[in-house]
């Protein structure tokens, strides 16, 4: 299976990648590229491995175009031809802005190694990108997430949607992270979940071992929990012979089945009228294979996204919300941390802003 086959990346090192007995080895741009992939899998995440791979095979498959043998040959010119070829695919500025910083970074470990001079990294140019194109502020907002879950409490209560809608907004957890729980990661007399990092059993978390937490749940949350174990669960277990919290028919769902689901479960119109005046019964996005392409569904990642901002926008500190999360400080403010400004005067303001009134509390003296 070739490398852009592959849904995960895995890098074979050729024997003659190594030079055949040279100080520095000759190597293509595609091979400098496996190996630097190779060495970087000891510490990356191997969904981070394959979305590195995905953004450089088009720079591999383009200098083998330009017929670029060796690594060594790539000069700042083929990588300003490089950024206008992939400009004139009709990419956008911050896509391009992300592929091109993973580029910097492979070129910065070819010159590290001496396969080439140690100037061309900085000759790397990502396109200038304002915060606001660089950010998808694209989010189940609260209302909704509440209009969902009232829907299911309501009429599907503990079912698989149900749970699974839960369990992403109140924890705020990535979609790994959510495919990774097993019954017995949940305890329901204390009420809460754990993370566990488990890579052998293909239930890895993101920023692995540092990415194992507890993460306390509601009780309401938990009853939901308990009745979709004991009523709709199906009894399976995995590959492992684990069994998974939120199952499918045969085991542990895959990841892009329970963004299929994710989908399937923040459509609209389950709970009202069609937001774009389609008829539900003739709707083409209410399967499994077409709730994507609906407008208002929500994948995993923009529940996490409205989850995280309905947290602060509760009340509970940025830095226990990054805790329950797993990330940092930073990168939630960046990335996730998206209220209104209508939000942020109503939630995150007003217990300010009620102070500003006078009253006899204010004390002084004659």
């Amino acid at each position: 299976m070739g490398l852009s086959d592959s849904p995960t990346y895995e890098v074979p090192i050729a024997g003659e990648t190594d030079g055949s007995g040279d100080r520095i080895p000759d190597l293509s741009p595609r091979e400098a590229l496996e190996r630097w992939l190779s060495s970087i899998r000891v510490s990356k995440a191997e969904s981070t491995v394959s979305a590195y791979w995905y953004q450089l095979k088009h720079f591999a498959e383009f200098c083998e175009e330009e017929e670029i043998v060796s690594i060594s040959d790539v000069s700042g010119w083929d990588l300003e031809e490089y950024k206008n070829y992939r400009l004139s695919t009709g990419m956008k500025a911050a896509t391009l802005n992300k592929e091109f910083l993973t580029l910097r970074s492979f070129l910065q470990y070819c010159a590290r190694v001496e396969l080439v001079d140690d100037s061309l990294p900085e000759k790397v140019d990502p396109p200038d990108v304002s915060r606001d194109e660089f950010v998808d502020d694209t989010r189940l907002h609260s209302d909704n997430a509440k209009s969902l879950l009232d829907y299911y409490e309501a009429n599907e209560y503990g079912s698989r949607a149900h749970v699974l809608l839960a369990l992403e907004w109140y924890t705020g957890a990535r979609l790994g992270a959510i495919r990774g729980l097993d019954i017995d990661d949940y305890d329901s007399e204390r009420e809460y979940l754990q993370f566990f990092h488990r890579p052998a059993d293909d239930t890895p978390l993101k920023n692995g071992k540092d990415g194992e937490r507890a993460v306390g749940l509601p009780t309401d949350i938990c009853e939901i929990i308990d009745t979709y174990l004991a009523e709709n669960r199906h009894a399976v277990h995995d590959d492992n012979g684990r069994r998974p919290l939120v199952t499918s028919e045969v085991g542990r769902p895959s990841r892009n089945a329970v963004r299929a689901w994710t989908y399937i479960a923040t459509v609209p119109c389950i709970y009202g009228a069609c937001p774009h005046g389609n008829n539900p019964e003739t709707c083409d996005y209410l399967s499994y294979s077409t709730a994507s392409q609906c407008p208002s569904s929500r994948s995993p990642h923009q529940v996490r996204t409205g989850s995280i901002t309905w947290q602060l926008n509760r009340g509970v500190p940025i830095e226990k919300v990054a805790k329950r999360v797993n990330t940092s400080v930073r990168v939630l403010k960046k990335h996730y941390d998206k209220p209104t400004e209508l939000e942020d005067l109503e939630e995150r303001r007003r217990e300010y802003v009620d102070r500003l009134s006078f009253g006899d509390s204010e004390g002084g003296g004659a």
